[in-house]
């Protein structure tokens, strides 16, 4: 896992799961990890709610890292 801080990075692949949860690849686009694949799966959402990964595939955002956790913002 990357250190604590804030990446560049944009959607390589998204899914989501018989569950419900969203499955990202992303790849880092600037600074020293730039090029490297990072995977994180975020919990289903409670409201129902749910984006279409085929939709997020290609966009731009931006990695979080605090405290050894990853977030993923617009």
């Amino acid at each position: 896992m990357l250190p604590d801080g804030q990446y560049d990075a944009f959607v390589v692949w998204a899914e989501r799961d018989d569950e419900g949860r969203l499955s990202l690849d992303l790849t880092i686009t600037a600074g020293e990890f730039k090029g490297e694949v990072v995977s994180i799966t975020a919990p289903a959402p409670s409201s129902g709610a749910q984006a279409d990964p085929i939709r997020l595939t290609g966009l731009p955002c931006m990695l979080v890292v605090e405290d050894g956790q990853p977030r993923v913002e617009e």
